[in-house]
């Protein structure tokens, strides 16, 4: 999938005795987003926008070992002639006296001393630049900015971990003209060595450069222009995200001294064998209990007690990359723990008072976002006229960030309606939900629309349902409707040559809250990687039975 990007100039940061200058080079294709203002909170933004660029370039795959220069050396050494070089550590024992007097003159020059480091140097970093620039520049961050925060997002090398900051305005001393919209910034690994230069003493301006929309007609093309071709996972990720957001979870406070105490565990020890997990056990008005596999080592949170009405034992995998929030622990007052369910992907949210810090786990390191976190496959899919969707979607951009409720409120529509519009256009990148605040806002991802032809299937499973509907082969036998205007569904899908017993249950806000299947792949998976396709399909029948047919993700 392809993407153009235009850039202006590098994004820099000046330094000076007084002043620190932060400007962001957007891509001048995109419609013209621009921001400035003054930090009052300089020491803290660098910490989240450090703890932000951490996010960017973790990468906990396991990487097979680069065997090429080795075996290439062991091919030198079977040609070597040792009566030869015998001969030569004999000549070299005999010059050694000369060597030390040169090396005597050397000191006397530190300059000529350190040059063939500093050639080396730059050597080896001109060739990480090389190997590495792809990764640089696919994770570009997109930085949004709305009236009442600026937000920046990306994703791991790895495709498994999310992050978003979130800047108040109350961060600023003073906010000078801005502009509302979402482009992608140039964001380098020299630019966030800058910002550790980056002190209270000194002014902080930071700045999403507007001067990057001039187009000078006469004269060359001042632009930096970037083809990147992402490849599906990236953006279909980005989409799944907001998604899983959106889901109900189950949620609690951490203390930032025990989220400290859990880093330090981790710090301390090193699995060999599994299960690698993490086990939360949540108690009504008791201390939030942390078991560590396979150690079985449990760390009681005497600062973080557990507010909720229900007990609960959750296991989340990918543990280590928890260590990314480390950096915030110190600036940190609490942090909201955001968990899908056993296995699922799990929120960390940090609160740095003015600034909001999320960061997105998925169940499994090796279990991207893209292609085991189906959570739109869940969410609310109602078949809403397009004259209907463009309201709700025009009513949101009307304020930028507005709840369900009062989008449903103010435009006079059915709340499913509302949701099931929101959720295509989160779906289709256009729109993002924002946890910290419970509110649907406007992010466009891309400046064109994204060829959802690609992306609207997310997973095989979806296809699967689709065409088990179309051949009639599914039939629901009871429906029954609850206290809380929830519908739970039994039903009967037939699937090759087997028949299997479908239930689901969906909340009434049209989500897909709790299914049981007969079939293999959910009594290995239950719900950790998404509803199976028998699922879907009596979910589809279930829609279609009640006037209701899948929408197609917008386009347009």
């Amino acid at each position: 999938m392809e993407f153009n990007y235009s850039y202006q100039s590098d994004s820099t940061v000046r330094n000076s005795g007084k002043e620190t200058d932060v400007s962001f080079s957007p891509d001048a294709s995109r419609q013209p987003t621009f921001f400035s203002g003054s930090l009052a909170k300089a020491i803290p933004f660098r910490e989240a926008i450090s703890a932000l660029h951490d996010v960017v370039v973790s990468d906990l795959r396991w990487h097979p070992k680069d065997r090429t220069e080795y075996l290439a050396w062991r091919e030198q050494q079977d040609e070597i002639d040792w009566v030869a070089v015998a001969q030569q550590q004999k000549e070299t024992a005999e010059k050694l006296e000369e060597a030390r007097l040169e090396l005597d003159t050397m000191r006397r020059s530190s300059a000529q001393r350190m040059q063939p480091y500093y050639t080396a140097q730059r050597e080896y970093f001109n060739y990480l630049y090389k190997k590495n620039y792809d990764w640089w520049v696919v994770l570009d961050p997109v930085i949004t900015v709305h009236p009442d925060e600026v937000f920046f997002e990306c994703f791991s090398q790895d495709e498994s971990s999310y992050g978003r900051l979130s800047v108040d305005y109350n961060v600023f001393k003073d906010v000078g003209e801005f502009a509302c919209g979402t482009t992608n910034v140039d964001y380098s690994a020299a630019l966030y060595d800058e910002f550790q230069k980056i002190r209270s003493y000194k002014e902080t301006k930071l700045e999403v450069d507007p001067s990057g929309f001039e187009v000078e007609t006469s004269g060359e093309n001042a632009y930096k222009e970037v083809k990147i071709d992402l490849p599906d996972s990236w953006v279909r990720g980005f989409l799944q995200v907001s998604s899983a957001m959106a889901m109900p979870m189950v949620t609690f406070d951490l203390h930032p001294m025990d989220l400290h105490n859990i880093c330090f565990v981790l710090r301390r020890r090193k699995e060999i064998l599994g299960p690698r997990s993490i086990r939360y056990i949540l108690t009504p008005g008791k201390p939030v209990k942390v078991v560590f596999d396979p150690w079985g080592i449990e760390l009681e949170c005497p600062r973080s007690k557990y507010e909720g009405d229900k007990s609960h034992e959750i296991r989340v995998w990918g543990r280590r990359r928890i260590h990314i929030l480390e950096r915030l622990i110190p600036i940190a007052k609490k942090f909201r723990v955001h968990l899908l369910g056993y296995g699922m992907p799990s929120f960390y949210l940090a609160d740095l008072g003015d600034m909001t810090f999320t960061l997105g786990l998925s169940g499994w390191t090796s279990n991207d976002w893209s292609s085991s976190g189906n959570f739109d496959l869940l969410a609310p899919r109602m078949e809403v006229d397009l004259n209907t969707q463009q309201k709700v979607f025009s009513g949101l951009k009307e304020n930028w960030y507005e709840t369900a409720d009062s989008l449903s409120k103010r435009l006079g529509l059915d709340r499913a309606t509302v949701l099931g519009s929101l959720s295509a256009y989160t779906q289709a990148g256009r729109a993002i939900y924002d946890l910290n605040k419970s509110v649907y806002r406007v992010r466009e991802l891309t400046q064109d629309p994204l060829p959802m032809d690609r992306l609207r299937f997310t997973s095989e499973r979806e296809k699967t349902a689709d065409t088990i509907v179309a051949g009639k082969h599914v039939k629901i036998t009871s429906k029954e409707e609850g206290a809380d205007k929830s519908v739970s569904v039994i039903g009967q899908v037939d699937h090759g040559d087997k028949k299997y017993d479908v239930t689901i249950q969906i909340d009434s806000d049209a989500k897909l809250k709790q299914g049981t299947c007969t079939c293999n792949f959910y009594q290995q998976n239950k719900l950790r990687k998404g509803p199976c396709e028998h699922l879907l399909a009596l979910r589809t029948q279930f829609n279609r039975e009640s006037g209701i047919v899948f929408a197609e993700l917008i386009t347009h």
